[in-house]
């Protein structure tokens, strides 16, 4: 005989506290109360740390050694799936070139108001810290990044020696992000020549890309214990000054997302015949998720569905450009994020910028947005921006300290563009269903579904989009 029970599930701790928003709070003040304690344990930070500012700078850059880990194959696996979905789209190559083409100039759009807000805000001045030891002084070099865009070998791979002798030499491997991307396109482009012999490879490159995409979920729920470190090695190191000049930054990043997202797209869409509301109510639930998440990437299927749903997007279209963009489409991490920071860098370590190099940032925030990745790509760009404004690293691990805030509303303003710019090249190529586009909402996440409605929306096939798929969606919003 056999009998069954039913036990109720109950949880340790209170609903809230299980929230993705609050444990980030919760690890900014924790991370902000652990550096006070540390700084005033004595030693010197920066020379002779205590164990507790060892602690936190170990865990803190544990994480973002886990991000950076993951850029190299999200962006290769990524951007080849993205060009081979052009298989399925009509005129592929005039579509593909006005996709790229609105990406960078969204993007120089972006960046120029990163750069004003740098220079009007002044983020980073008056701190009185000095550059570090390891800086070299060393201006950034237009011809050194434009070499760099060709890669040296297969992987974009670079080594370097250091030691004196033998007896120390220590070598470091190094992945060149944007020779990776190269590697990746040509890729991709010659799949798409090679036809349905490359089936397997795409297929192998698909499952690939899901896996990697799970990773990328694991290492985001841990960003609130990532965020101890850093805030509080940060905070160890720098004192109160840090947390000034910090929250200054923060400011000025959300007022350039805030202009880039409710005056530019705004007036993009405008010009372009389509309705504002209509834009923004449609586009309204991946931004939502976008902001929760903080990932491009995570968001994608639920992107992908109100392109296609809410804003008319052809399917076929929408599966190259959203894919894309979920991974070089950042006008948040990739645009106005990397301006400020670099300007934030110069200002905070008393190291002066000139005309050059301003003009350098706005050309690796137009090309090497390229680079970035749906979860990490703050964390390439502003790399990537530092060492090629010649500027110190360590401004690296002082930014990311606050990057959990700022990544929320970077990636809602990523989304936001990755929809956009599918929608404006449909409109002016003349495919994009309208009728869908000005279809009422009715306080509903997606439109009418009506088959009248969908129309051009639909697959030839009539294949199902995965983007739409309810489990799907479920997976995203409990993530």
């Amino acid at each position: 005989m056999t009998s069954t029970a039913t036990t109720a599930t109950v949880s340790r701790f209170p609903k809230w506290a299980s929230n993705f928003g609050v444990q980030i709070i919760a690890g900014l003040l924790a991370g902000l109360v652990l550096g006070l304690i540390a700084r005033n344990l004595g030693g010197d930070p920066k020379t002779a740390p205590n164990t507790l500012v060892t602690t936190l700078g170990l865990i803190g850059s544990s994480y973002v050694s886990l991000l950076k880990a993951a850029v190299v194959p999200l962006i290769f696996t990524a951007v080849v799936s993205s060009i081979a979905n052009l298989r399925q789209v009509t005129n592929a190559a005039r579509l593909a070139w006005n996709t790229l083409l609105w990406f960078a100039i969204t993007s120089l759009i972006a960046v120029t108001i990163g750069i004003v807000l740098g220079l009007v805000f002044q983020p980073g001045a008056g701190t009185g810290t000095a550059a570090p030891k390891d800086y070299t002084g060393k201006s950034g070099d237009w011809w050194a990044f434009l070499i760099g865009l060709f890669p040296s070998n297969f992987l974009g791979l670079s080594a370097t020696t250091k030691g004196a002798d033998t007896s120390t030499l220590v070598t470091s491997v190094n992945f060149n992000v944007l020779q990776i991307l190269v590697i990746a396109i040509a890729i991709g482009i010659a799949a798409l020549k090679v036809g349905k012999a490359a089936d397997p490879f795409l297929k192998l490159n698909g499952s690939a890309l899901a896996v990697i995409q799970k990773v990328l979920w694991w290492i985001i729920r841990l960003a609130p214990i990532g965020t101890v470190g850093l805030i509080g090695s940060a905070v160890a190191t720098y004192g109160w000054t840090t947390i000034g000049s910090l929250g200054k930054f923060t400011v000025a990043i959300y007022v350039g997302l805030a202009i880039v997202l409710f005056v530019v797209y705004p007036i993009l869409i405008k010009s372009h015949g389509l309705s504002i509301k209509q834009y923004f109510s449609g586009v309204w639930p991946a931004v939502q998720l976008g902001f929760v998440s903080r990932s491009s990437i995570g968001t994608l299927p639920l992107t992908q569905r109100v392109t296609e749903r809410n804003l008319g997007v052809p399917r076929a279209y929408a599966s190259f450009a959203v894919p894309l963009g979920a991974t070089t489409k950042m006008d948040g991490c990739a645009a106005i994020y990397p301006a400020v920071a670099a300007i934030f860098v110069a200002q905070f370590f008393g190291i002066q910028l000139d005309l050059g190099q301003y003009l350098l940032i706005v050309l690796v925030s137009v090309l090497g947005s390229a680079a970035t990745a749906g979860t990490t790509g703050a964390v390439v760009m502003l790399t990537l921006t530092l060492s090629t404004l010649g500027l110190p690293l360590a401004g690296v691990g002082l930014l990311l300290a606050v990057d959990p805030i700022l990544d929320m509303g970077r990636t809602a303003v990523n989304v936001a563009g990755q929809a956009l710019v599918p929608t404006i090249v449909s409109k002016r190529q003349g495919i994009l269903n309208e009728e869908l586009y000005n279809a009422p909402r009715n306080g509903n996440p997606f439109a009418d579904d009506s088959t009248e409605l969908l129309g051009e929306v639909s697959n030839e096939n009539g294949s199902k989009n995965d983007a739409g798929d309810p489990d799907s969606q479920r997976e995203l919003a409990n993530a």
